[in-house]
């Protein structure tokens, strides 16, 4: 797989540089440390919302700090955890006073990292709770739901915890809506093709030529049932029919839809994919509140989609129609 970088070693760093430079106007690195910030952060007695993560997920999670988005993002290496350090620096940086809640996809090394990051940030005196995204049905049945990984519901729920934050909300209620959000969130994604890590040129899992893979990760973690290639409508049903059950959504539920392409997946397969998503739902008397789509968290040139529905209620609705301006996210 052809790639245009420079030195493998450079990636993050180089990748951090251009960013801030495209939009210098709205955040600010901090230091020479892989943490990027909003321009006008810690802001005085506001919540700060610190999210992070491995690169190679572009535009999550660096893309997504912003104004009624996250404060400060702590970005770790390809698909690694950002470490203790740079976790800490990320926190320091969003601390207006009012306390810091840590928001990331649960996954081992992040869980690791930021607690640490979080328990020194305690002993510095500040105020710090982490809430983790665990949406991906697949990765874990539903009686151990904590234990799944977090996947591509994170940007509305980022989203909406960014909105809550901007208007001074207090830390418990702020925590306690970001765990709703979390909680009714339920993804699932099916992957055509590979990945390549740009530091070796190598393929992080191998799938054959005519298959299809439900619930592969987006590091090339292990799916759920791999079979030979659906059609659009095919997969979206099957991937709609296991996350209505997990949750359950329910007639009458209102949600958002979301269709993720994971790299190389054109947007003509991922209208597609959501025309179905409407007439499927509709059909189950599940109304789309508003639909989103594109490639909120991509893994390189990985083929396929995830689909996330995340069900709301009236105050998640507030929260949500909120503006949000951020590199990789916006809402007027």
């Amino acid at each position: 797989m052809k790639k245009l970088i420079n030195n493998p070693a450079d990636i993050v760093d180089e990748l951090i540089d251009g960013f801030v430079l495209a939009n210098k106007d709205k955040v600010r690195r901090i230091g020479s440390n892989t943490v990027v910030a909003r321009i006008d952060a810690p802001i005085k007695d506001k919540v700060g919302i610190v999210i992070g993560g491995g690169a190679g997920h572009e535009p999550l999670f660096l893309e997504y700090v912003g104004k009624g988005m996250a404060d400060v993002e702590a970005h770790g290496q390809i698909f690694a955890a950002p470490s203790s350090a740079i976790g800490l620096e990320a926190i320091k940086a969003a601390d207006g006073g009012k306390g810091v809640i840590l928001l990331y996809c649960n996954y081992a090394g992040d869980v690791m990292n930021f607690n640490l990051a979080q328990e020194m940030a305690r002993d510095e005196g500040i105020k710090v709770e982490t809430v983790l995204v665990h949406d991906d049905i697949s990765s874990a049945p539903r009686e151990n739901k904590e234990d799944r990984r977090g996947t591509t519901s994170t940007p509305v729920i980022i989203k909406i915890a960014g909105a809550a934050s901007e208007t001074k909300m207090e830390f418990e209620p702020l925590k306690s809506l970001i765990e709703k959000a979390v909680a009714n969130s339920r993804s699932l994604g099916v992957s055509l093709s590979a990945c390549t890590l740009p530091e070796t040129g190598l393929a992080t899992f191998t799938l054959e030529e005519g298959k299809m893979e439900f619930g592969m990760g987006l590091h090339g973690e292990a799916g759920i049932k791999k079979v030979d290639l659906m059609t659009a409508d095919e997969t979206a049903v099957t991937i709609l029919d296991l996350l209505i059950e997990d949750l359950p959504y329910r007639s009458g539920d209102e949600v958002i839809a979301l269709v993720n392409g994971y790299g190389s997946t054109t947007r003509m397969e991922m209208f597609i994919i959501m025309r179905k998503i409407h007439k499927y739902l509709a059909k189950k008397g599940i109304s789309i509140y508003a639909s989103e789509l594109g490639e909120f968290c991509t893994s390189q040139e990985m083929a396929g989609i995830s689909i996330s529905l995340i069900k709301l209620d009236d105050e998640l609705k507030k929260y949500y129609d909120m503006t949000a301006d951020s590199p990789g996210y916006k809402k007027v």
